[in-house]
């Protein structure tokens, strides 16, 4: 007895008996075969998003325990290798783990009892981000196509080494590599659709990296003469789109409707959708009609960028930074005033010449020092540090050659 893909429902105890001309034996001890899978929830998601891991087993023995592991690619080999993700070393007593800010796609497995990784496929989470660190490309760049079509697959990233991959749920065996479906040329697959069912397909790289991933819908209907095109990748908001219908040669058609999760979109025919700025309120599924013929169905995902702290941050500096500058300078202005003052205070030290002058000429000199002092109080001390008089044993030759010496910024000048 083989059980080719086991489920949960094949779960429970097994005997066997054999039986011969002479009657049957008896029945074998029971072996109970326990059947546990792991689902993933999302299983497309937004970068940055969490995600459950759940272990499904069903009627678990006691005390078991859950072992989960993120699967790495091995170039050498079409199985994975397995990393323990942090704190399941000793297993989990829940059956679900959460994977918190998941950027990119990303495969998973999980062990109840005793945490020995298996070689196979694992559980896989597709990633909606564009821009990551390995990416995929298709030519021709849409969802939809045509059985009997050649497509081709571009790995791109920082790797010397690629193969791709597809998954499809009716296979079940996300292990197939290009080699078995397509040719692989560098970092490209050539593939000819021969399956009319749809598919995921990603890039792994030698460096262990998952690319994002697409979806290619087949469209195989001999009466059906009419695919969408619309982008493989998920949009920016704020990015134009164009979405169009066309035929088996690739023909634009005109005379076209468009609907949008299955309402018509009230602008009666056209050649093309035009949708200038796309929003999050577009983000679905749509699908286009000609004449009677009537197209699949291509999700249309919208990226919502999110502003960095640095940008968002931005506005709010416009205000407040010229409120802070006007504050500090202000504050500066009274600071330099104070020192300003205290320092015309403390520093004037101006003496009269000698005892022997005239009081006339003593007055002078006090009427001449008055002025310079007022001067200085008011503003025209900034680079002065100290005022000394003239030196008593250096006796002017002349009455009007009377000065003071001002020493600024350590160099001595005249104010006569």
């Amino acid at each position: 007895m083989t059980i080719g893909s086991a489920k949960e429902s094949d779960s429970g105890g097994y005997s066997c008996r054999g039986t011969s001309g002479d009657g049957s034996t008896a029945w074998s001890d029971v072996v109970v075969l326990t059947v546990y899978q792991l689902s993933v929830s999302p299983s497309w998601l937004s970068p940055g998003a969490s995600v459950t891991l759940s272990c499904e087993v069903e009627h678990p023995p006691a005390g078991t325990r859950f072992f989960w592991y993120k699967a790495v690619p091995d170039p050498s080999s079409r199985f994975y290798s397995y990393e323990l993700l942090p704190g399941s070393s000793d297993g989990t007593e829940e059956n679900f783990y959460i994977v918190h800010g998941l950027t990119s796609t990303a495969g998973y497995v999980c062990e109840a009892g005793n945490g020995k990784p298996k070689y196979r496929d694992p559980s896989f989470v597709w990633s909606a981000d564009p821009r990551p660190a390995a990416s995929l490309s298709v030519n021709p760049d849409r969802v939809q196509h045509f059985r009997s079509d050649s497509v081709s697959l571009s790995c791109e990233g920082n790797s010397a080494e690629w193969r791709a991959r597809r998954f499809t749920e009716r296979e079940g065996l996300p292990s197939f590599t290009c080699s078995y479906w397509g040719t692989m040329t560098g970092s490209t697959c050539t593939f000819k659709i021969i399956l009319s069912d749809s598919r995921v397909y990603w890039c792994e790289s030698g460096s262990g990296e998952f690319s994002n991933a697409v979806n290619i819908t087949v469209q195989d209907s001999f009466l059906n003469n009419t695919i969408l095109v619309s982008p493989v990748h998920p949009v920016t908001e704020g990015d134009p789109v164009t979405l169009s219908c066309r035929d088996k040669k690739q023909n634009l058609l005109s005379n076209v409707f468009f609907y949008h999760n299955n309402k018509p979109i009230n602008n009666g025919s056209r050649e093309e959708l035009n949708i200038s700025a796309v929003s999050k309120s577009d983000e679905g599924f749509y699908k286009c009609q000609h004449s009677r013929e009537e197209s699949l169905q291509s999700w249309m995902s919208v990226r919502v960028t999110v502003p960095s702290p640095a940008s968002s941050s931005f506005p709010v500096m416009l205000i407040v930074g010229p409120v802070v500058g006007v504050v500090l300078f202000i504050l500066i202005i009274l600071l330099l005033s104070w020192w300003r003052y205290s320092q015309s205070r403390n520093s004037w030290c101006i003496r009269s010449e000698g005892s022997s002058q005239s009081s006339s000429t003593n007055q002078g000199l006090n009427q001449r020092e008055s002025q310079v002092y007022n001067s200085l109080l008011h503003g025209d001390t900034s680079e002065y540090e100290t005022i000394q008089p003239a030196s008593n044993n250096r006796r002017p030759g002349n009455p009007e050659d009377d000065h003071v010496y001002i020493n600024m910024n350590n160099r001595k000048h005249r104010i006569h």
